[in-house]
């Protein structure tokens, strides 16, 4: 689930990641998870997911105010899978999707 705020105060948006065990493809038992996109250059290990209550999955990133961000979740370091409540989806090149988060705030707001 994809939690989006605009913080007027600093013009940055908040999303919020987060992953419940019932959204993971069920191959994955998850040791870690990684959130990666075009707002961490695809870095596979910059945005590692924190385990919190019930075994949901959180990661929280201030981003640019109405942007359109590419991503997808890595699970374990192999396992490539998509958020299910994604804003839109756009095939990456190769074979699969990208996830795509538009941001509140800016002009767009």
């Amino acid at each position: 689930m994809l939690k989006k705020k605009y913080i007027k105060s600093r013009r940055v948006s908040q999303v919020t990641f987060e992953l419940k065990k019932s959204e993971l493809p069920a191959a994955i038992e998850p040791v870690s998870i990684h959130v990666v996109g075009d707002f961490n250059a695809w870095d596979p290990t910059a945005t590692r997911m924190t385990r919190g209550k019930g075994g949901i999955f959180k990661a929280a990133l201030e981003l640019e105010p109405g942007q359109a961000y590419q991503f997808r979740y890595l699970g374990n370091g192999k396992d490539w899978f998509n958020e299910w409540y994604a804003d839109a989806y756009v095939p990456n090149g190769l074979g699969e999707d990208n996830c795509v988060v538009m941001t509140p705030g800016g002009d767009r707001s």
